[in-house]
């Protein structure tokens, strides 16, 4: 009798075994962040009713800058033919800091500036008017043909203009001032002086055709 106690074999309980697997499983998929795109951080416009007309709204010509980008990402620039984006960025900053509007609001929105902004600024009358509301608006038209990443370069380059201003405006860099978030309320207090009264006025228009220019 002995002998044969000896060479018994005591058996693993799999009914555990099971449960500390489905314990296991149920912690990974509560603790685990699960990484999502984003896309672009866009605020679109609502919705129109079909019942009613648009607004109409009325802007001079000179208070728009056009990028038109053909279906070769080739750029058409206030009418001017590039094949590349450099300077497009700093183009668009003098065209936003232009006041070629000097009344009393474009005249309190330029003191406003600190002096190193209004020692770039100019007050060319062919010029957008001032960077308040309706007086500078970039507007981007692509092409169907478009690649998706000359788009974003140039949406990019856009928005750069406007980060320079603002950082420039609280005295950041521009990195640091796109890295400010609005959950901390500080740096929201930072965010909203730097681009008050200079909304980032930015048109994204409809693209054409394949094959149009």
């Amino acid at each position: 009798m002995a002998g044969k106690r000896s060479r018994m074999v005591q058996e693993v309980n799999a009914g555990s075994m099971a449960d500390i697997a489905f314990l296991l499983l149920i912690f990974f998929l509560v603790t685990t962040t699960i990484a999502s795109d984003k896309g672009i951080l866009n605020i679109l416009p609502p919705k129109q009713d079909p019942n009613q007309p648009p607004p109409e709204v009325e802007l001079n010509e000179r208070n728009i800058f056009n990028i038109l980008i053909n279906a070769n990402d080739q750029l058409l620039i206030e009418g001017e033919f590039r094949d590349n984006t450099e300077g497009l960025s700093a183009d668009i900053k003098k065209f936003i800091l232009n006041f070629g509007r000097p009344d009393e609001d474009a005249m309190s929105l330029f003191n406003s500036l600190p002096a190193s902004l209004r020692s770039q600024a100019e007050a060319d009358p062919n010029s957008s008017d001032y960077p308040g509301a309706g007086g500078a608006v970039v507007s981007i038209k692509t092409n169907r043909g478009t690649s998706y990443e000359r788009y974003l370069e140039v949406l990019d380059l856009v928005k750069k203009a406007y980060f320079d201003i603002y950082a420039e405006r609280v005295g950041i860099t521009t990195d640091q001032y796109r890295a400010l978030s609005s959950r901390d309320a500080a740096e929201k207090e930072l965010m909203d002086r730097g681009k008050e009264g200079i909304p980032m006025a930015i048109s994204i228009a409809e693209p054409d055709k394949i094959g149009s220019e």
